[in-house]
C-alpha cells in the first residue's frame, strides 16, 4: 500500500517536472527573485518613511544607541544585495549575503522575544500587520529557502564544472 502510494507521488512530481521544467535553476531562480523583491520593497519602504523607520529602532532596547546608522546601513545592505542577486556572475554572494541578514533579522527577533521586558512595535510595510512571533515564522521561512537556494546552486555549479572537465 505505501509503495503504492509513494509510486502515485513520484509519478505526480514526475510529470508535474516534465510539463513545467522545474529544475535546480529554476528554484534558485525564484528564490532569488524573491529575496530580490523582498529586500528591494523592504529598503524602498524604510527609505521612504525614515523617519517612522528610525523611530522604531530608536524604542527598540538593544538598537537605540545605533538607531541613526542602523537606519542608514540597512536599507543601503538591502538595495546592495538586490544587486548582487540580479548578476549571475554575483548571484552566490547575493544568496550568502540574503542568507546572512535573514539570519540576523531571525537572531534580532528571537532575542527580543526572548528577553526584553518590552516588546517595540514591529516593522512597516507588508509585514506591518504580522506580530512578532508570525515575523519570525516568516524570516525563518526565508533562512530555509536562503539555504536550499545556496546548496542547489553550489550542486548546479559542481556539476558544470565536472560536465566542463570531462569535456
Amino acid at each position: 500500500m505505501e509503495t503504492r502510494k509513494s509510486n502515485r507521488v513520484n509519478r505526480f512530481f514526475s510529470l508535474l517536472s516534465l510539463k513545467f521544467r522545474i529544475t535546480p535553476e529554476l528554484i534558485v531562480e525564484i528564490i532569488s527573485g524573491l529575496f530580490f523583491l523582498l529586500f528591494l520593497y523592504a529598503a524602498f519602504n524604510k527609505i521612504l518613511d525614515f523617519q517612522k523607520f528610525k523611530v522604531q529602532l530608536g524604542q527598540s532596547p538593544l538598537l537605540t544607541d545605533y538607531a541613526m546608522v542602523i537606519a542608514w546601513l540597512v536599507p543601503t545592505i538591502e538595495i546592495l544585495i538586490c544587486i548582487l542577486l540580479y548578476f549571475k556572475r554575483t548571484l552566490v554572494i547575493g544568496l550568502y549575503a540574503s542568507f546572512s541578514l535573514m539570519l540576523m533579522f531571525t537572531l534580532y527577533i528571537i532575542v527580543i522575544l526572548t528577553f526584553a521586558e518590552r516588546v517595540p512595535c514591529s516593522c512597516g510595510g507588508i509585514l506591518e500587520k504580522l506580530g512578532w512571533t508570525a515575523h519570525l515564522i516568516f524570516n525563518i521561512i526565508f533562512v530555509f529557502l536562503a539555504v536550499v537556494a545556496i546548496f542547489l546552486q553550489g550542486k548546479f555549479t559542481l556539476y558544470k564544472s565536472r560536465v566542463k572537465q570531462a569535456n
